[in-house]
């Protein structure tokens, strides 16, 4: 039988790491500016993420911009926008079957568990498979930016270091694979089970001829 703790922890889980992929995608401080030597000015930080860069200031003012063209991007940045946005429309479809195939929930009826854990099982799949694709743009920004912060040839107002989206990228990552896991293993059948009276019955045939004796002998005394 399924438990429905587990499904509920699971599906807790899997949302907030959803809901966090939605700001983590949104936000514009997936590299910021790195201070190398004096060759910047301190007074003006650059952020940049997937959709927009921004100006922060030293006085406190933030001028944000939207990237004028997607095909004048990086390939790696068009890369990243579809793998992050693929990512989250894949965990509400993952959200949909986890809440339908929940065993608390009455969606499908009280008599239909077993298509309900199945789709329970499909959902926290679906959770882990989102979370992994969201990791790779998370990953792969990362490691381009630590590359070239450590290469000579790039020039250090160009260097970038890592931003905090990338940090919450990682925790979201986490929370909808392990809401995954635990919504898969909460649908999942418990195994041992007790056998059936018939198969008793067949497994043991000396039981009935047993019974059958006795009375045979009481007729003669």
């Amino acid at each position: 039988m399924a438990s429905t703790g587990l499904q509920l922890l699971g599906l807790v889980l899997a949302l907030v790491g959803w809901v966090g992929g939605i700001l983590v995608c949104a936000a514009p401080l997936w590299r910021v500016s790195a201070f190398v030597g004096g060759e910047l000015v301190i007074a003006q930080v650059m952020w940049e993420g997937l959709w927009m860069n921004c100006l922060s200031q030293s006085t406190g003012q933030i001028q944000c911009k939207t990237y004028d063209s997607t095909l004048a991007l990086p390939t790696s940045t068009q890369a990243a926008r579809s793998i992050t946005v693929l990512s989250l429309m894949l965990c509400i479809l993952a959200l949909l079957l986890g809440v339908m195939g929940a065993k608390c929930t009455h969606c499908l009826g009280d008599t239909n568990q077993v298509t309900k854990a199945r789709l329970s099982r499909l959902g926290g799949a679906l959770f882990i498979v989102a979370g992994l694709a969201f990791l790779i743009p998370i990953c792969w920004t990362a490691y381009s930016t630590i590359r070239d912060f450590y290469d000579v040839n790039v020039a250090a107002p160009l260097k970038r270091e890592l931003g905090p989206a990338l940090y919450l990228g990682w925790g979201a990552s986490v929370l909808l694979v392990l809401g995954g896991v635990l919504l898969h293993i909460g649908s999942s059948p418990k195994g041992g089970g007790t056998l059936p009276v018939g198969r008793a019955a067949k497994d043991n045939p000396h039981s009935g001829a047993a019974g059958e004796a006795k009375p045979q002998e009481k007729s003669f005394v």
